[in-house]
Formats: C-alpha cells, sequence, structure tokens
C-alpha cells in the first residue's frame, strides 16, 4: 500500500457513498446501479486500495458523460447452461455488471456445486476482490478476473499490448479471517500509477520502461507515453526479465485475457478502448469472469473451515524474517484497514478532494463529506 500524503481530508464512507451515489443518478443512473457503483467504489478506499477508490469517479462521470458508458443498458444472457453463462453487459458500468454476473455465478455453484460466468461488453469493474468475496457470505469459493486497457509491457517486448489484468480469489476460514487474494499481474497498476503522479512520487527501479524500452522511474513520463502510445509501459508482475520471474506475470496476463477477451469474445490485448478515426473514444468492450465453488460439492463444509483455520495458522505461526513481527495472509491488511478506516473516515488527497469538488459543481450536486 502507498503512505497517504499529509493534509488529507478524513471522510466517513456512509457521506462519500453517498455523494458518489448522486453523482452517477445525477448522470441518468438507476438508483440501484448507481448505489452499487458507489459501494464498490468506497469499498476500495476502505480497504485501502486507493487507486481504483473514488479517486476514479472522474473516468466514470467522463465515460458516461461521453455517451462511452451507457448509464441503462440492455444486459442480456447470450448463452446459458446449468453450470455457465456468457453476459453482454450493453456497455454499461462494470460494477452493476459484475455483481450481477457474479450473483448469477453464486445462483449456479449452490443449485449445481459450481457457476462460471464470463462478460463481454462491459467497462473498469474496479477491484477485483470485491466480487470474489460476494462469494463468502454464501460459504462459497469466489473468483473475479478482469481484463483491462494496454498498459503491461510482455516480456522481452517494448510496446505495452496487455491490460495490469487482474486476479482475485476468496476462499472462507473458521473462526480466521477468509483467505482473499487480489493481485494485478502487472508489479503496479494503472491507478498507481495515477497516485505516484499526483504526489510527485519517483516509481521503483524496474516497474515501468520509457518509450525506448528503458527502466524509467517517472510516472509523468509513463502515463504520458501510454495515453500516446508512444511506445514503454508497465512491467509484468515479477519486472522486465525471466530472471526475475517477469514471464510468469506476463503469463498470468495472458491467461486472464484468454479468459476474459477470447473466451466471451470481448475485446483482448490492445482490441480494448478503441477510437475511430476522429479519434473518439469508442466502447471499450471489457471482459470479466466469474467462479464460485460450493465447497460441500467436495468435502464437508465444516471440516473444510477447521483445515482453513489450521493452515492460515500454520503460515502465520512460521518462523519469521529478521526485524520482523508478524506474518500477514492474503486479505488480511486489507479487512483490518477497513476496519481502521471505518472508525476512523477515509484519508482523501486535496488533488482527489478537488476533483470530486469539480465533479459536484458540473452536476450540481451537493458537496458535502462532514
Amino acid at each position: 500500500m502507498i503512505q497517504q500524503a499529509e493534509h488529507s481530508l478524513m471522510v466517513q464512507a456512509e457521506p462519500l457513498t453517498i455523494f458518489c451515489q448522486r453523482a452517477f443518478q445525477a448522470l441518468d443512473v438507476p438508483p440501484e446501479d448507481a448505489a452499487i457503483t458507489a459501494e464498490v467504489l468506497v469499498a476500495a478506499n476502505l480497504r485501502g486500495i486507493d487507486s481504483h477508490g473514488v479517486a476514479r469517479l472522474r473516468r466514470y462521470v467522463d465515460g458516461l458523460r461521453q455517451g462511452v458508458m451507457r448509464p441503462r443498458p440492455q444486459v442480456n444472457i447470450l448463452y446459458e447452461t446449468p453450470l455457465t453463462a456468457l453476459v453482454d453487459g450493453g456497455g454499461g458500468l462494470g460494477q452493476p455488471i459484475g455483481v450481477r454476473a457474479m450473483r448469477l455465478a453464486i445462483a449456479k455453484a449452490k443449485a449445481h456445486g459450481a457457476g462460471f460466468v464470463a462478460v463481454c461488453n462491459s467497462n473498469h469493474y474496479g477491484i477485483a476482490g470485491y466480487y470474489a468475496m460476494m462469494a463468502l457470505e454464501h460459504n462459497l469459493i469466489g473468483l473475479s478476473l478482469t481484463n483491462s486497457g494496454p498498459y503491461v509491457v510482455p516480456t522481452f517486448g517494448r510496446e505495452a499490448i496487455l491490460g495490469t489484468n487482474p486476479i482475485s480469489v476468496a476462499v472462507p476460514a473458521g473462526r480466521e479471517r477468509p483467505f482473499v487474494l487480489d493481485m494485478s499481474t502487472a508489479v503496479i497498476t494503472l491507478g498507481t500509477l495515477e497516485v505516484y503522479r499526483r504526489r510527485g512520487q519517483e516509481l521503483l527501479p524496474g516497474w515501468a520502461t520509457d518509450a525506448q524500452g528503458e527502466p524509467t522511474t517517472s510516472a509523468a513520463e509513463v502515463l504520458h507515453n501510454l495515453a500516446d502510445r508512444a511506445g514503454g509501459g508497465i512491467m509484468p508482475l515479477g519486472g522486465m526479465d525471466e530472471e526475475h520471474g517477469g514471464h510468469k506475470g506476463y503469463g498470468l496476463a495472458l491467461l486472464v485475457d484468454i479468459l476474459c477477451g477470447v473466451l466471451p469474445d470481448a475485446g483482448y490485448l490492445d482490441r480494448i478502448y478503441l477510437k475511430d478515426e476522429t479519434g473518439h473514444s469508442l466502447p471499450a468492450n471489457v471482459g470479466h469472469f466469474f467462479g464460485a465453488l460450493r465447497i460441500d460439492a467436495f468435502r464437508p463444509l465444516d471440516d473444510f473451515r477447521a483445515t482453513m483455520d489450521a493452515f492460515i495458522h500454520r503460515v502465520k505461526s512460521s518462523a519469521q524474517a529478521r526485524g520482523q513481527s508478524r506474518i500477514f495472509i492474503h486479505g488480511e491488511k486489507e479487512f483490518e484497514m477497513a476496519e481502521k478506516r471505518r472508525r476512523e473516515g477515509i484519508p482523501l488527497g486535496p488533488q482527489v478532494v478537488a476533483s470530486l469538488g469539480e465533479i459536484a459543481a458540473e452536476l450540481d450536486v451537493e458537496f458535502d463529506l462532514g
């Protein structure tokens, strides 16, 4: 997680969610869809994933105003079996589409033991973990994947052609917190780049390359080159070369694109977020893939949860490296951050607050985060 800049405004989750919901409704998004989208954005902030939180509101506002994202899409099931479905998101906001597709996967898993739903014709859906975690309420294992715009350079490449393509898996436990993996298949996300640019911070060496394919620590340079398709971009998980495992992150990113792009016939690689000959944005055609597994289709649920507790305890009680006081399980830091931020508030940097204020003025929406 990135250190929060000083002079942040501390905002409670509820008024922040209400503000975002009002902003979406001002753009003709139905109340239920507006509430879902606002909740997913604020959930990212609560969990400390600020790069995917309300700082992204401008992206959705502009997409809706420009007609690239549809406020009231026609969402259709194109193909369905007892265990699977293919959903056309109608070019709408990714969050409501994602929630409904994951609900469908969960319903199929509860009825048949497993459920998988692929989605085409969607948009950015926020944090992948939100959808995987929906399965936890039903004592299911949840899976959530999505592809994204071309920001990542393949191993031995110089051109950004892959997305940051996140993977999230959520697994229930008993007394222990659930295991929640929520990871990009790149070393950082586009949102993290934007955070570093806003704060004037340098990237770590090996995170990104410039137009010539050489390492750079300038977030502004990388974002400029990505916008202009000038070359360079973010590195796959593992870094620039095979010696550090970059080819493994590259392979995972390709896998996500196959399940989210090729399988549902959505956009893939650099065939997402296309523009016409005049430079105007076309529908994004982002793809998602959701899954749910019923644990008692494999073994008794209570036995599994007890074993998960033992599994987690064994990892956490293993020997710590010198100078370290704790070993974490994936999702643990985010659960603790959410508890802290629900008590103390969500820190919003000055630029994020200014952006929200501008949106409020443009949409004539009350801007009261008190």
